[in-house]
């Protein structure tokens, strides 16, 4: 027995005076309306209604049933309307997860930006490099960088995330800059620490067709990737970033981007949510501005242009350090 059903249809029938037209308001046959309320006398083991062929009253059972089922069943319809009401406003909490360092280099601006376009949706923030359940944390939207999130969320990509090695320009000066992979293991490197498994990730190359990493011995290691940019930035040594930190400061001079013919952009930066369908407007509308301010945005992506440009001046700056071969004497005279 469908009980909410069958108590709406004792409910018009005890205002309306007729199952009849209980069952016409209602928009169900008359035969449909006789037996949902026959299955509620049963299953409640009372006589609700004191019938005939021309009226239908209730007995004194029904009298207490309907001051009592009748409240509740108002207080239900009001949370049923509230609830639809509530998939299709943009009133009302909005929580929204992000890696730390990832919300404050990108997301940050374009949040400020939907919160003056938006200003009724409350907006929960949470910036934490640790993974965390978003399911279970009642995450309505989630940034990852990285490679897709979990198997239950939809994950869309909106530009991928470039692993750029990197030094400052008086490292360089100082230091020469690496021209292969295994030449790193001259030089002074930085690491970054990953939160969830407390180990050292490992520089990550593209060499031809295949992916490559490599555990470099590092003279400074943090679990901060704003620290570590900054001493890269500072000249302690050379570190891989990801393009979200290296980008801007390679575009204002202060880095040098190297080894860019080795170049990985295998990751991305990924929004995740549940089922869009079953999502509140203000969701539905966060998602749709974040994916028009952030899809093929080359803000914090080295373009071919640049890579090109930066691997002409690594190869000038290798050329100039060669030392030229001195001619022998009977090359001399050949040359002559």
């Amino acid at each position: 027995m469908n009980e909410i059903r069958a108590i709406t249809v004792f409910l018009r029938a005890a205002t309306l005076g007729s199952l009849r037209k209980a069952a016409a308001d209602l928009g169900i046959a008359p035969q449909a309306a006789s037996l949902a309320l026959a299955q509620l006398e049963q299953h409640l083991d009372l006589r609700l209604f004191h019938r005939t062929t021309r009226s239908l009253s209730l007995t004194e059972a029904g009298e207490r049933f309907l001051g009592e089922v009748q409240p509740a069943h108002e207080g239900l319809l009001k949370a049923l309307a509230d609830a639809r009401r509530g998939k299709e406003t943009m009133a009302g909490p909005l929580r929204v997860s992000a890696p730390q360092s990832l919300g404050k280099a990108v997301l940050w601006p374009f949040i400020l930006r939907f919160r003056e376009r938006y200003p009724e949706v409350a907006l929960d923030l949470q910036f934490d490099d640790r993974f965390s359940d978003w399911i279970a944390d009642r995450i309505d939207v989630g940034f990852r960088g990285g490679l897709p999130a979990d198997g239950r969320l939809i994950a869309r990509r909106l530009m991928p995330v470039q692993l750029i090695v990197c030094a400052s320009p008086d490292y360089v000066a100082q230091r020469g800059a690496p021209q292969h992979i295994d030449e790193l293991a001259n030089h002074a490197c930085t690491g970054y620490r990953q939160p969830n498994t407390g180990r050292v990730a490992p520089w990550v190359f593209r060499v031809g067709k295949e992916t490559v990493y490599r555990d470099v011995p590092t003279v400074l290691c943090t679990n901060e990737p704003e620290l570590e940019t900054d001493a890269v930035a500072s000249g302690v040594g050379i570190g891989q970033l990801g393009s979200f930190s290296a980008v801007p400061l390679i575009r204002t001079g202060r880095l040098l981007p190297l080894l860019t013919h080795n170049l990985s952009d295998d990751l991305g930066l990924y929004i995740c949510y549940a089922r869009r369908a079953q999502m509140p407007l203000r969701a539905r509308t966060f998602i749709d501005f974040m994916v028009d301010a952030l899809a093929g945005n080359t803000g914090w992506v080295l373009t071919r242009e640049e890579l090109a440009a930066a691997n002409s001046a690594s190869a000038a700056s290798a050329a100039k350090r060669r030392p030229t071969p001195r001619k022998s004497a009977s090359g001399a005279r050949r040359s002559a």
